[in-house]
């Protein structure tokens, strides 16, 4: 989910894809996946997450059936902030930079 020109190439690999959603249109993907219980990687853009969709958190929060992981844009690959990427800052401190 996410930049119509991002989901283009998920697409020809054979992933469901839906291109420049909505946040509204996000979350009803995302409540329907949930209240059929199915399982699901879904894969969305770093721009899409920063919305923060009330589904997209509750899944978080919950874990299990549903993993959601970002990409960045492919416009900008070096601008990706994830939303674990402050829980995995403070689990390792600055290991993470020393490594760079």
């Amino acid at each position: 989910m996410g930049d119509a020109s991002l989901t283009d190439g998920f697409q020809l690999i054979g992933f469901e894809t839906w291109p420049d959603p909505t946040t509204t249109e996000l979350d009803h993907i995302l409540r329907q996946l949930v209240e059929s219980k199915q399982n699901a990687f879904i894969i969305i853009d770093s721009e899409l997450s920063r919305r923060n969709p009330a589904m997209l958190q509750q899944i978080r929060e919950e874990g299990g059936r549903i993993v959601v992981t970002e990409v960045p844009p492919l416009n900008d690959p070096e601008n990706c902030y994830c939303v674990v990427d402050t829980q995995i800052q403070a689990l390792l401190g600055n290991q993470l930079e020393s490594e760079d």
